[in-house]
């Protein structure tokens, strides 16, 4: 792995872990607060729709700015806002500390996306952006599950310092290993990266995104819950699921950029298709403990193929801008981790058992087959149409 992209992916792996170890310390954090399941569930909520509106901010109030000094100052907010977490005292404030920490979230790996494009051949953009996300799928295999043990064996506050020691490490080695010129602001500035914006391409990729994290957050958002409940694992036992979850992702994550550098749009349909099956899987045989573990391995395996190639997609899409856009996508992806989470806690307040809710994963996942079907047929009739003369 390049030097500069192992600066960020390790910036990426303390993000990832601030995103998803409150799923594995729900309970815990319910507890000590004197909220509800649900309620606890809302700060996964939170945290996204902090991603989804400081996205467009950040990236904006950044345009005409060095990428790298961003990087930096985006890196070191997320050390802040964990050291706010750690320390908050009651629910609202642990509510406004996540958003806090999360506007930062979308305009580092959108720009970060961007860099790590630049750095590498044009054949191998995909594979590059794949690397940078390996931080975030490593995150699940030693950040959350570590971050849970560490949450109940200390309380979850000691959960969140030990992501603040993480982020000085990332902030160093951003300043440290990131060149200075890679991947700088274009001319058109923040107009030219508006601009952008204009391609329906664009917007059907974010909602690709949106759609398929719907389909993951609903409900992986209550996975300690189902797992424990339906499937009669132990709190203990939960925290190795959650591990291999973290390996599904880092092995899905190599395929996903690997296939997004041969066949892009033919491999987000066919993962998608593949995610909407396993849901059903998931509601006939997740009583069964054993299948309901290689079910979550799988499941990890198959949402992380999708993000290098939607990522891509918007970066290519948007080439001559790109940095607003990739930013978007990541408030795209977070659209769906908010909305997913919050389908999957509305379904359960309605009634639905947790045994049921892949149904509504399954659901979503079959709209963002359709959305990436329309997507991939405007690519063929554009293709198609006869190209203007020199």
């Amino acid at each position: 792995m390049p030097l500069p992209i192992l600066a960020l992916a390790i910036a990426s792996f303390c993000i990832g872990t601030t995103e998803f170890v409150i799923m594995g310390l729900l309970p815990e954090v319910a507890g000590d607060l004197g909220v509800s399941i649900p309620s606890a569930g809302l700060l996964v909520t939170g945290y996204a729709l902090g991603v989804v509106f400081g996205a467009p901010i950040v990236a904006m109030a950044t345009a005409r700015l060095p990428r790298k000094p961003v990087l930096v100052g985006l890196a070191t907010l997320f050390v802040i806002g964990n050291l706010f977490c750690a320390i908050a005292p009651n629910y609202w404030l642990l509510m406004a500390a996540r958003v806090f920490t999360a506007f930062g979230h979308g305009a580092f790996f959108g720009i970060g996306s961007v860099v790590a494009a630049g750095l590498v051949p044009r054949n191998k953009r995909a594979s590059a952006i794949a690397l940078m996300f390996a931080g975030l799928t490593l995150s699940n295999i030693l950040g959350v599950p570590a971050g849970t043990a560490l949450g109940e064996a200390f309380g979850w506050r000691a959960t969140f310092l030990a992501v603040v020691g993480i982020g000085l490490i990332s902030v160093a080695a951003i300043a440290w290993l990131v060149p200075s010129d890679v991947a700088e602001p274009s001319g058109g500035g923040l107009v030219g990266e508006l601009r952008v914006l204009g391609k329906l391409q664009v917007w059907l990729a974010m909602l690709i995104a949106s759609l398929a994290s719907a389909s993951l957050f609903a409900v992986f958002t209550y996975i300690k819950p189902y797992l424990t409940d339906v499937s009669g694992l132990s709190t203990a036992t939960v925290t190795w699921v959650l591990l291999l979850f973290g390996a599904g992702m880092t092995i899905g994550n190599v395929i996903g950029g690997r296939l997004a550098d041969w066949k892009l749009m033919p491999t987000v349909i066919a993962t998608l298709l593949a995610m909407a099956l396993l849901f059903l899987v998931f509601t006939e045989l997740g009583a069964i403990a054993s299948v309901a573990v290689a079910i979550v391995f799988l499941w990890g395996m198959l949402i992380f193929i999708v993000v290098p190639p939607l990522q891509i997609r918007v970066v290519e899409a948007a080439a001559e801008g790109p940095n607003l856009a990739a930013t978007l996508n990541q408030g795209a992806f977070n659209v769906g981790n908010a909305g997913g989470a919050w389908i999957g806690g509305l379904a359960i307040s309605w009634g639905v058992s947790y045994a049921n809710l892949p149904l509504v994963g399954a659901a979503l996942a079959l709209l963002a087959v359709a959305v990436a079907m329309l997507s991939q047929a405007l690519d063929r009739r554009t293709l198609l149409q006869p190209q203007p003369a020199e």
